[in-house]
């Protein structure tokens, strides 16, 4: 297993990043970037393990529900990397399937599985592409590589282009897997592509966004000043991948299994994710009303107490999820397609409401409160002091802090991130809905309405 020192110095590889029109020339050190370099760093230090043959948690294949649960609270306890990792559990998940098309496949999935686990690599998904006129499918487009495709074939392998779109970690992660975005038709062979390539690989591009804080004063940003996460669009231009990494080359008909597979990771981490963040935003309501002075007062009692539910309703969704998982054919264990799309599409689709709350609750010094920097300096702080306390035990610094605190979790740069990423993660909530449709015995629901309407089965 590497340590955190060693996973820094791996990503000194010559990689292609750039970052507000900059080239990056080393993303450990670069303002925006380093943050994330330093969190999965620190994620590597603490399950680090000097033993012989000892591999990250994130990579113990889950045999049972309490596997997913142990599974579940590593990434409360990791870095970002172990949720985007799981993308190597959405190819043993898509495994059977790909054997259909061709038993190589999944040789090479399982093969590339032991590989990123042996050598301790961290992986982003990569499935977004750029799209252009959505009205139009891939093959229809006005330019051939608005969908990423193969563009030769070759006794090495294939040769890709096209671009892969919100690739969250991408510059600070070892390897890229992509996979298409959605399912493929007749004629669109070309589009419907798998494969892995390292993160430094001729030809890829990354054209990055940060949303960790501007300023060198992390007090201000007590959130996304230790826990930041960089996107990336990923351009490839004409990039070689070897036959052996290669998961998937033309079959359009297995070219859904793939995404359907890591939607269903990406979402299962998406609600262990909201889960965590719903019993935060709880506790700032709480705190702040009692700073405030309003804990009392009947409609901020009311909004805590939904807050409370929404929180409630996430986490039984993912227990859930977890409670009735299901198994592959190779015997590894899956979350259940219903409870985990129900759980992300409520999560998501109320999330903006239960934001709207904390700062109703709140009020306006969630963004106009001072800096600490403010509270630093000697000719303002007695002004501070003075005016921001609220009553014997709640001081001016005290309020700031959580102040700071929501402003930086629901309405800055990592506010943002995760106003738009809980809706769009793991596919958006179109998808959800559908999936989550596919899955409940509606057959078994409307006999229970007929047995209760007085109809018989079958027109008798």
């Amino acid at each position: 297993m590497k340590t955190g020192a060693e996973y820094l110095s791996s990503l000194r590889d010559g990689r292609s990043v750039y970052l507000q029109g900059t080239k990056v020339e080393d993303v450990t050190t670069h303002p925006g970037l380093r943050e994330a370099a330093e969190w999965v760093a620190d994620g590597y230090d603490r399950f680090h393990s000097g033993e012989a043959g000892a591999f990250h948690p994130m990579y113990e294949l889950p045999r049972s529900a309490e596997d997913l649960r142990r599974r579940m609270r590593v990434l409360e306890e990791s870095d970002f990397t172990a949720s985007t990792s799981a993308v190597g559990l959405a190819l043993l998940t898509a495994a059977p399937s790909l054997a259909k098309a061709d038993p190589v496949y999944a040789l090479r999935a399982k093969d590339y599985f032991e590989h990123a686990r042996a050598e301790d690599l961290r992986m982003a998904e990569v499935i977004t592409d750029a799209k252009g006129n959505r009205a139009l499918p891939p093959s229809a487009q006005d330019d051939p590589d608005l969908y990423l495709r193969v563009v030769e074939r070759s006794s090495e392998g294939l040769v890709v282009s096209g671009a892969k779109f919100h690739i969250t970690g991408g510059p600070v992660v070892h390897e890229l897997v992509v996979m298409p975005t959605k399912r493929m038709k007749a004629g669109e062979g070309d589009y419907a592509v798998a494969f892995a390539v390292p993160a430094n690989a001729p030809g890829v591009t990354m054209i990055s966004t940060s949303y960790a804080p501007k300023g060198d004063d992390v007090r201000h940003y007590p959130v996304s000043g230790r826990f930041s996460m960089p996107e990336a669009m990923v351009v490839f231009d004409r990039v070689l991948v070897p036959w052996d990494r290669v998961f998937l080359d033309g079959e359009v008909a297995q070219s859904a299994v793939l995404a359907h597979s890591l939607g269903l990771w990406e979402r299962l981490s998406g609600i262990a994710d909201m889960a965590h963040l719903a019993d935060l935003l709880v506790g700032a309501a709480q705190l702040v009303a009692e700073y405030n002075g309003t804990a009392g007062i009947a409609h901020i009692r009311e909004k805590i107490a939904e807050m409370a539910i929404y929180a409630t309703m996430v986490r039984a969704s993912l227990e859930a999820a977890l409670t009735h998982s299901e198994e592959t054919e190779d015997g590894m264990v899956f979350p259940s397609e219903l409870f985990t799309n129900a759980g992300k599409f409520y999560g998501a689709s109320e999330y903006h409401l239960m934001v709207r709350h904390l700062h109703d609750i709140a009020g306006a010094s969630v963004i106009t409160a001072p800096t600490m920097a403010d509270f630093d300096n000697p000719d303002l702080n007695g002004y501070i002091s003075k005016y921001l306390r609220t009553m014997e035990g709640v001081d001016a610094e005290r309020r700031m802090r959580v102040f700071h605190l929501i402003r930086d979790l629901t309405a800055d740069a990592l506010g943002g991130w995760h106003q738009v990423a809980n809706i769009q993660s793991g596919g958006g909530l179109f998808a959800q809905r559908l999936v989550a449709k596919n899955h409940y015995d509606i057959d078994h629901a409307r006999g229970l309405a007929m047995e209760a309407a007085g109809i018989a089965k079958g027109g008798e």
